[in-house]
């Protein structure tokens, strides 16, 4: 089964062709630099580009995978949560392609192509296991079951991860995307100069926003020429610092759940998955429990559509597939 995928859910345009259990081609358009100037992203300048950019994106997805679009067997695509331009964009096109191809339509959760990025490079983790979802705009701890039974454990009360590190990352002056330029810092500077707090919940929800508040308050009641001398001296310091706050918490959430839940199997997917620290403490955390630990590909950990071509030819495996009348659900959850 050939599938195409199509992701536009919020700034990334992307398409990937899978086929029988292998990626064929992902192409990845990134309007990162655009976004830039504005300190994110900007909703209507992101719709706007994916309508420039779905056409020459599948393009090239399907010329890269040397495949012609009458040999796919459908089209799936992301109908949320995400952007609602955004998702229109992917959605239509979607929706227009499977019904000039006359090959069925399979509408794909963002979050659940993300939770079976695993499994797009072996070996693929057994069967129940525990998924931290750690994206921009998501933290979830989810238990993954057979076929696509999930149990969301816990969730973010406020900010997501991925935003925290964004909105700090604008304090610092390092600029958007936060995540990756706070992740760069933190590996030459000291976790421990100086101690953000962490919101340890009593169950498994998660809260950013009191460490984004600490961050804000710590330069705030500085003077302007006190909070530059800081910043040239301890930026790298200050990264590694709240980087280790968030990762603090999100391997915290882990362990407590390993402890409460009889699975042998943990991952951890989306775009926070690609930081190092959190990728190298959740390594630990297994060898310490005696639990295998699943974490993408840095490719697969970023919004991308082979997560959800794959999905997509999961879930028409099982005999599902989306009529006409699909529409976007920004707030859409697992």
């Amino acid at each position: 089964m050939r599938v195409l995928g199509i992701e536009t859910s919020c700034d990334d345009t992307a398409a990937a062709v899978w086929q029988d259990g292998a990626v064929e081609a992902s192409v990845v358009s990134s309007q990162a630099d655009l976004h830039a100037e504005y300190g994110g992203v900007v909703p209507e300048l992101a719709s706007r580009n994916h309508q420039r950019l779905i056409v020459p994106v599948v393009q090239r997805a399907l010329s890269e995978a040397s495949v012609h679009a009458e040999a796919l067997d459908a089209v799936a695509v992301t109908h949320g949560p995400g952007l609602p331009g955004s998702l229109m964009v992917g959605l239509s096109f979607a929706k227009a392609f499977a019904r000039g191809l006359d090959v069925p339509l399979v509408g794909v959760n963002h979050l659940e192509g993300h939770v079976h990025s695993v499994d797009l490079e072996p070996p693929v983790p057994p069967r129940p296991f525990l998924c931290l979802v750690v994206s921009g705009g998501h933290t979830e701890l989810v238990q993954v079951g057979e076929g696509f039974r999930y149990e969301v454990l816990g969730r973010t009360r406020d900010d997501a991860a991925g935003e925290a590190f964004d909105k700090v990352a604008q304090l610092f002056g390092l600029g958007y995307p936060g995540g990756p330029a706070i992740d760069r810092h933190a590996e030459q500077g000291d976790p421990q100069f100086h101690d953000f707090p962490r919101s340890r919940l009593d169950d498994f929800d998660f809260s950013f926003s009191g460490l984004k508040t600490s961050v804000l308050y710590y330069l705030r009641d500085r003077s302007d020429a006190d909070r530059e001398r800081l910043l040239d001296a301890h930026r790298a310091d200050l990264c590694a610092s709240v980087r280790a706050a968030v990762v603090d918490v999100l391997v915290d959430a882990l362990r407590r759940a390993l402890r409460a839940r009889d699975v042998a199997h943990v991952a951890v997917v989306g775009g926070v998955a690609a930081n190092a620290l959190l990728r190298r403490r959740v390594e630990a955390l297994g060898a310490a429990q005696n639990v295998g630990v699943s974490v993408p590909p840095l490719a697969y950990c970023m919004d991308n559509a082979a997560m959800i071509a794959q999905a997509g030819a999961k879930r028409l495996g099982a005999g599902h597939r989306s009529d006409a009348t699909l529409g976007i659900d920004p707030s859409l959850q697992l």
